[in-house]
Formats: structure tokens, sequence, C-alpha cells
């Protein structure tokens, strides 16, 4: 036995408590379960295992308080769990203890390898699931650009090193797609990837046709299905930033990948309401939009000598509604929004992502001087397309009429067909910047030299 699984023996039995404390379960209304006893011993995120009927055991925490009673929801289903059953203390703060052996493997909510290859190995060092971010005052900057693999993003919402993004899409929209994309193609070290509530029968799918052995050798997935409790679905998100610091802390530079912030925001929403917390805004309670800054602020650089999170999270949007609460809510935290339209993906064009409603807030700082204008030329042509796209598609519009709009139609189907790219593509940045001058000169006529002159 070696030296380190020796030292991880001796916390393990440290770990052990001299004295078992429990509570008797007192009342179950619908998930929420009332545990009387020693109250005082326990706190928000205190973790307990009740004994069910015929030995069976439930994991719970606390998530409120009521008089002299815990509040708790489980981990599980509550199948067995009858009044006075022991609910015994095992935890008294939320952590995982991940470790670099958990690179290429598949875990749940709680740290658990569910991916068939035996047991992992765990950390030595214990990590706060619901750890706060590094203060304001000693992160560094955003380090320069990362190479995403994807030709719309990589010219027109160009991410940095650290920098934090939302992609914005209704269901069906292709933002999964989009994220396999991105893990399998993005300049990284280290990808972290928390599936929150995710369906269960596209898990496997995702590992092996998206992820592939590749991607999965330099990757922690970290999976929730819909199916699973408010709970696992809460902490899998939690799990995946705890794990993402493990890795920046080691110097590296970790892609966050996280489907979906909106599920964890509708878990947050029910545990809330269990709680008696009031609805507000679309029935979401008070502490989802505290939990949000929270859970999204931890990804970043982190401080000097650390490495990097770079996140990518998707949200949800109800009804294609992109100011609905959660999305308005994200959108002013994040480092800039990626929009996906329905209207783009109904014509054929994937990723259907609409470049100019897509912000990337360090840009245009973090684009080289000699393509500032070939971008802003791009992106002024098309605006002019989009605003006479009614005209034209009436045949309204004659041509020869204006030579603005003229070279915006000349232009438009070059440009779809730069932003049309396959699963299995990948372009690396300047390339798209070659692609995109050639494409916009061959068009129009319009040449932008390498020194931007």
């Amino acid at each position: 036995m070696g030296s380190g699984a020796v030292e991880r023996l001796v916390r393990d039995i440290e770990r052990i408590a001299p004295l078992e404390i429990y509570g008797r379960v007192t009342g179950v209304q619908g998930l929420l379960v009332e545990i009387a006893g020693p109250v005082q011993e326990m706190s928000v995120g205190t973790r307990l295992v009740v004994t069910g009927f015929g030995g069976s055991k439930v994991g719970m925490e606390v998530v409120g308080f009521r008089g002299e009673f815990a509040l708790c929801l489980p981990f599980g289903p509550l199948e067995g769990v009858r009044l006075g059953a022991k609910a015994a203390i095992v935890s008294t703060a939320s952590t995982a203890r991940p470790s670099d052996a958990w690179l290429g493997r598949v875990v749940n909510a709680l740290g658990e390898p569910i991916d068939g290859r035996g047991p992992i190995s765990y950390g030595l060092v214990e990590r706060l699931l619901r750890a706060a971010p590094p203060p304001a005052n000693e992160r560094t900057r955003v380090g320069g650009p990362i190479d995403l693999g994807v030709r719309a993003l990589n010219t027109f919402a160009t991410c940095c090193r650290g920098q934090r993004m939302g992609i914005f899409a209704g269901s069906g929209v292709g933002k999964s797609v989009l994220l396999s994309m991105l893990a399998r193609n993005t300049a990284c070290d280290v990808a972290v990837i928390g599936l929150i509530g995710e369906r269960g029968r596209e898990v496997q799918e995702f590992i092996e046709d998206d992820l592939g052995e590749e991607g999965l050798a330099r990757s922690v997935v970290v999976v929730a299905t819909s199916d699973e409790s408010v709970l696992m679905r809460r902490q899998a998100a939690y799990l995946t930033l705890t794990v993402a610091e493990h890795f920046r802390d080691e110097g590296q530079d970790v892609l966050c990948l996280m489907d979906s912030v909106t599920r964890f925001a509708m878990a947050q929403r029910e545990i809330g309401l269990a709680a008696g917390e009031p609805p507000t805004s679309k029935g979401y309670t008070p502490t989802v939009f505290t939990e949000l800054p929270r859970l999204l602020e931890r990804a970043g650089p982190g401080r000097a000598g650390e490495g990097s999170i770079t996140g990518l999270f998707t949200v949800l949007v109800e009804g294609d509604n992109h100011n609905e609460p959660i999305a308005d809510a994200v959108r002013g935290i994040l480092d800039g929004h990626i929009v996906m339209e329905r209207a783009i993906a109904e014509r054929g064009r994937y990723p259907a992502i609409n470049v100019l409603k897509s912000v990337s807030r360090t840009m245009p700082g973090c684009v080289e001087p000699e393509y500032r204008n070939l971008l802003r030329e791009t992106k002024r042509l098309m605006s002019i397309h989009a605003d006479m796209e009614e005209l034209i598609r009436l045949g309204a519009y004659r041509r020869g009429s204006n030579p603005e709009v003229d070279d915006a139609i000349k232009l438009n189907g070059p440009v779809e067909e730069f932003l049309r790219q396959g699963k299995g593509e990948s372009t690396l940045r300047h390339d798209g910047y070659a692609m995109l001058a050639n494409l916009l000169e061959t068009a129009t006529g319009l040449s932008f030299p390498a020194s931007g002159e």
C-alpha cells in the first residue's frame, strides 16, 4: 500500500465521529421530512441518514428549521421511511474530495462513480461544495483568447480564458450539440462537464458519441438525471464547480460546461418552496436569485499563480422568451451571452447562433487590431441584410437601388455557409478570420490586409 493510500486511510479514520448523534422522524409531507431531536447540533446543509423499514438507508440534507424541528429533503426515494425512524447525523457540512484520478470518470452528485469502471480514488483535501468565490481584489484578469473550435464563436463572440459565457436557447434548438462541440474542440487542460437534470437516455450518447474516448480522457463528467431528487440535481451543479476549482488550484486552465443552469434554478425553487419560502417572479423563490451568482461567480480567473475556469453555461429559455426571470438574471451575472434561435434552426443552419444578438464583453479588446475592421464591416453588412430581409424576401427591393444593400445580399449566402458547421468539424480562430476575409473580398470586393490598413 502506497504512502498516499495510507494517508487517505488515516484521514478517513479521523473523520469517524466518536459519538453517534441522531434524532427521529416526526412527519413527512410530500418530500419534506421533519426531524425532532438535537437540532442544536444541526445547521442548514447538515447531512443525515434515515434508517427506514427493513434497514433501508435514505440520505437527507437539512434545508431549514421550523420551531424545534429540522426540515430535510431526501437524496433518494422515501419508500420505507416511517414515523419514529432514526435520523443519524453523518456530516455537518457538504464536502467533496476530488482528485486527479477523477479524470476520465463519470460520477453522480455525491462523487460516486457511475461508469461501471470500479472504485474511484478520493483526494486528501475536503472541499466545501458551496465554497465562496475568490475575493474580487485577489483575482487576476482574464487571459488571452481561447480557441473554442466553433467558427461562429471564435470570430464573432471571442471568449477569453477565465471568461464566463451563457448559451441561451429554447428546447430542441441544438444547445446540447453545441456543448458537445465545445467539450471536444476547446483548447484547455481539463474539462469538467455538469449534466444537470439531463435526460437519462442521452447521457451515454453524449459520453460515447459526442465526447468520445479522447475527450473523456481529459474530462470529469458529473451527472444528475431528471428523475433524481432536487437535492441531487442542485448538488451536481455545486460538485461541478468544486471539481473545476480543484484543477484550477493546481494551476490548470479548466473548461467548465454546465447543461443547464435553468434546471439548477428549478431545483432550488422546489427546495425553497418545500422549506416554506414565498414564490416571487414566475414562482421562483428569493434564494434562487441569491444562489445563482454564488454558483456562477466561482468560475473565472483564480488568484495569482493559480489557473482559470472558463465557464460556458446553457440557459433553457422557456417559450423562447429570452427575458424570462432566469435568463435575465444569468445574463446580468455572466461576461457575455450566446443567443441561439429557433428560426435559424428551422432553416437548417447549425449551430443556430444569432451572431448579431450574441455578445462577448471582452470584445473588441481581445481581438487583434488587424481583424477588428474585418469583423466590424462583416457585422455591419449582416445587420443591413437583417433590416432589409423582409423586403428582399417579398421582392420589394430592386437590386442596384442601394450599393450597401447589394453588398449585404451578396455576402449573406457565403456568411451563412461560413456559420454552418458540422458536429465533427473544428476550425482554429485565426483560420476562421482568414476564411471570413476571403469570402468578404470574393462577395463584395472589400479587402482587409493583415496589417488592418
